[in-house]
């Protein structure tokens, strides 16, 4: 704090060139970095954006090089690319140029700073095996972690905790797949068993309303200070909601593009579950190889439940096991009245022509799941059931998870679900064969509510 407050210069944006005083909660932070007993090795900071990150970042990185104490102090700042990992590097050394007691100790190069005196350095890399070999820093920074793969963050980490003391400090918003390194490390400092791990989250309460000014001041500590409201404000009107909770809120939603707005499927979750006989409508979505497959029910009021789920537990080579598929497909007939098997014909149309024989040619039917005049609708009626609170789900998560990973594009036909991109490791096959159950129990709903009013 003494260090900060006497030699380094705030570079830009509230109170540029005065001196950098530290906040009540930036102190917190620097204190849980650095106690003056058992100091962590691994610091996670969770900030929403506009809070000053890659500031504190830069502030903490010039103590380690002037004031620390540390012999041949030696600072790296890597992210998902280089480009990014610059980022504390110039705000650092702009920090260095506006203050002559450090600028007088200190060589600014295009690509490092060295500080002679300490015998120190400042590099930035990208996250790779490959740039980081031969370092061994004192502190390791990884700035915005949730850019940064699991294999690039094995690589970071492995050049630090060579010295007897080292810190490795990640800072970052969250992430937008819980699939992600980020959020394994999250729920690992969750549970506070590891007294060389630091965690700090900021984030507004789950649920909340994206106007609640009050959870935007549990989320940005730094509002009323250098982050104003009305800038949140005209935020929260133009930018996508899952998009303002992750950025702005520091909450964990998923992706920005996501197909239904946030907490809505959760809230349908229902205690009910399938009964022996009861009528349902199956939907099918499968993969070909060793992506995961779906066999999902929908009753004939709404009521949504997995039949079986098959995902890739991450083993090189493995396939869909068909034959576990059409047992389950044979048992599910067997245990429930099956108005209708819609199954999207895609790689399967041998097991589907093979179900339809032993099941009945009309309740065994082909549902392309790649045309979009078909499926825009379908997955419009799903999402306005969910919205509207005319349906529910068994809470299975593999489903939800599912769902959670599924995004949509507009188009003249409806919301058009896909994965994030292309050969994303997301899946989404089960919110698919939702979508499709749900949509043929809907047409078979109103097709008897005809046959009665007929009557």
């Amino acid at each position: 704090m003494r260090f900060a407050e006497e030699f380094v210069v705030v570079p830009k944006g509230v109170g540029a060139g005065e001196p950098f005083k530290l906040r009540d909660w930036q102190v917190e932070i620097v204190k849980g970095l650095f106690p003056e007993k058992n100091r962590p090795r691994t610091g996670l900071v969770s900030l929403p954006r506009g809070n000053g990150k890659t500031t504190l970042a830069a502030t903490i990185a010039l103590y380690e090089l002037f004031a620390s104490g540390t012999l041949s102090p030696q600072v790296m700042v890597v992210a998902g690319t280089e480009q990014v990992a610059r980022h504390t590097l110039k705000i650092a050394s702009r920090m260095i140029e506006l203050s002559p007691m450090l600028a007088e100790r200190a060589h600014l190069l295009q690509a490092s700073i060295k500080v002679p005196h300490t015998g120190g350095e400042l590099v930035t890399a990208a996250s790779t095996v490959a740039a980081l070999q031969g370092f061994d820093p004192s502190l390791l920074i990884v700035d915005e972690l949730h850019t940064v793969t699991r294999d690039d963050w094995e690589a970071a980490t492995s050049v630090a905790g060579k010295r007897p003391q080292s810190l490795t400090l990640a800072i970052s918003t969250p992430s937008d797949s819980d699939e992600s390194v980020m959020w394994d490390l999250i729920q690992y400092g969750r549970k506070g068993k590891d007294k060389s791990f630091y965690l700090r989250e900021f984030a507004a309460p789950d649920g909340c309303d994206i106007h609640d000014q009050d959870a935007w001041a549990e989320a940005n500590p730094a509002l009323g200070d250098f982050l104003t409201a009305d800038g949140l404000t005209s935020v929260a009107s133009t930018m996508r909601e899952a998009a303002f909770r992750r950025y702005r809120l520091g909450q964990w939603v998923g992706s920005e593009d996501s197909w239904l707005p946030f907490g809505v499927w959760d809230a349908r979750k229902s205690d009910r579950r399938l009964q022996p006989g009861e009528k349902i409508v199956l939907g099918f979505d499968g993969s070909a190889s060793g992506d995961s497959t779906a066999l999902v029910a929908c009753t004939l009021d709404g009521h949504v439940q997995p039949i079986k789920i098959w995902a890739n537990p991450r083993i090189p080579g493995w396939r869909v096991p068909r034959g576990q598929v059409t047992a389950a497909v044979d048992d599910a007939f067997s245990r429930f009245n099956v108005v209708e098997l819609a199954a999207d014909p895609w790689g399967w149309r041998s097991e589907i022509e093979d179900w339809a024989k032993r099941h009945g040619a009309r309740k065994v039917v082909e549902y392309n799941t790649g045309y979009r005049n078909r499926m825009g609708p379908a997955t419009d009626r799903l999402y306005a059931a969910v919205v509207d609170q005319t349906m529910t789900h068994d809470g299975n998560p593999m489903l939800s998870l599912h769902v959670s990973q599924t995004v949509a594009t507009q188009t003249a036909v409806g919301a058009i679900v896909h994965k994030d991109k292309r050969n994303s490791p997301r899946k989404i096959d089960a919110a698919v064969a939702a979508i499709v159950a749900f949509d043929r129990a809907a047409w078979h709903t109103k097709k008897m509510k005809g046959r009665v009013a007929a009557w």
